[in-house]
């Protein structure tokens, strides 16, 4: 089986998620088409240098369906022999998108592929593609369904950790990202976006809020409290289902959990041979994929068992990986992860995350791949491992090798 390298790593910068956000007036197929012309200028590559396009993308209706990346393909600059695909993972779409071109790559599928995501989350809302195991009570009810939020908050009930905790992580977040930007950190991977006359829209992530204060942070209401305890009461829901809790502590609000944002990311995955084609020289080494189902109520855990199967599958241990990537989806997520094994924070998300600056579901995980890579590089550094946790309760991670 041949190796799979990462030839570029590419994402456009953070929108706010919001009509009065910078990228609103930009459709998904657009800010596509021109993250894959970038992947193709920066790398000097032909129209016809890959052999697909995976593009990930949750909420696959309106503009963002009918496969937006054969969609993006057409509407870019890469040859129209090439085809696309789409393909939905939740949170890990990104992610999932990037594995399956790297083990396509080492089964000799094809020698090249470009495979990201995007979402475009104030043009498509979240939730709006009416997803079964939200709206279906045949469904809902056999998995005791409830809200992400309120799983958030289970972990954080079950596993012991406070509001201040989670607001000292997410202050965290936002001064690890102001500092990446003062020093340049994701100018490597950053694409402005442009518009038709070639004015640049964004060229900075917009989300992050670096004035943050602890203060600022406890002054802020729980996000799910009101939809755990009164109407439609999913607390009790998740007490059916973890009957040994006598309550749900709501600890997550706007601030310590992941922003609504827009965005697109996008890596370039090939062969040895493909490198030499094009004249480009890998940045690292797919070592690794993982994915895994894990229990749907609580469902945002998936990071601490996915990480333990690719280091098993892996024949390595937790003490060889040099830096982590973890989806800020809600601070519990990430102190769990910590706390399962015992790893330095300092290790983890050191230039913020998607409590700082949002979270593009169908991108992240691309994203993280890529800020995983140039901080690797920045602290010349082997071993990377980025993992999301994923709704309706599964995981994802990817191991990369700095080459």
């Amino acid at each position: 089986m041949t190796d799979a390298f990462i030839y570029d790593a590419a994402r456009t910068p953070r929108g706010k998620g919001r009509p009065d956000g910078s990228l609103h007036e930009v459709t998904s197929l657009a800010l596509s088409a021109r993250l894959l012309n970038a992947v193709k200028d920066r790398n000097g590559l032909e129209g016809n240098a890959v052999e697909d396009v995976i593009w990930g993308n949750v909420t696959q209706v309106k503009e963002q369906g009918g496969c937006l990346a054969r969609s993006a393909v057409l509407a870019s600059d890469l040859d129209e022999r090439i085809p696309g695909l789409s393909i939905n993972r939740f949170c890990a779409s990104g992610m999932e998108a990037v594995n399956l071109a790297a083990n396509q790559v080492k089964a000799g599928a094809g020698s090249g592929y470009i495979a990201g995501g995007v979402e475009m989350m104030s043009r498509v809302p979240m939730g709006s593609d009416g997803a079964a195991i939200a709206v279906d009570p045949s469904l809902a009810m056999k998995t005791y369904f409830v809200p992400q939020g309120i799983s958030a908050d289970i972990i954080a009930t079950e596993y012991g950790f406070t509001r201040e905790d989670a607001d000292k992580l997410a202050l965290e977040s936002q001064q690890r990202a102001a500092r990446a930007w003062q020093e340049g950190r994701f100018s490597r991977s950053i694409v402005p976006v442009k518009d038709q006359n070639g004015l640049t829209i964004l060229d900075r992530d917009e989300y992050m809020r670096p004035g943050t204060t602890m203060e600022d942070l406890a002054k802020l209401k729980p996000a799910f409290k009101d939809m755990g305890e009164t109407m439609p009461g999913f607390d009790k829901v998740a007490m059916l289902k973890y009957p040994h809790l006598d309550r749900i502590e709501h600890i997550h609000h706007a601030g310590n959990s992941s922003g609504i944002v827009d965005g697109a990311a996008a890596v370039l995955i090939g062969n040895e041979e493909f490198g030499k084609a094009h004249g480009l020289k890998p940045r690292a080494r797919i070592r690794a994929t993982a994915k895994i189902g894990t229990d749907p109520t609580i469902m945002l855990t998936g990071p601490v068992p996915v990480t333990e199967k690719i280091l098993a599958d892996s024949g390595m241990s937790i003490n060889d990986i040099d830096l982590f990537e973890v989806n800020e989806a809600f601070a519990a997520v990430v102190l769990r992860f910590m706390q399962a094994f015992q790893v330095d924070p300092g290790k983890v998300n050191v230039n913020g995350g998607a409590m700082a600056l949002g979270h593009p579901l169908g991108a992240t995980g691309a994203i993280i791949i890529g800020t995983l890579l140039d901080e690797l590089e920045r602290q010349d550094k082997t071993l990377g491992l980025a993992t999301l946790c994923i709704a309706s309760g599964m995981g994802a991670a990817t191991i990369i090798e700095r080459v």
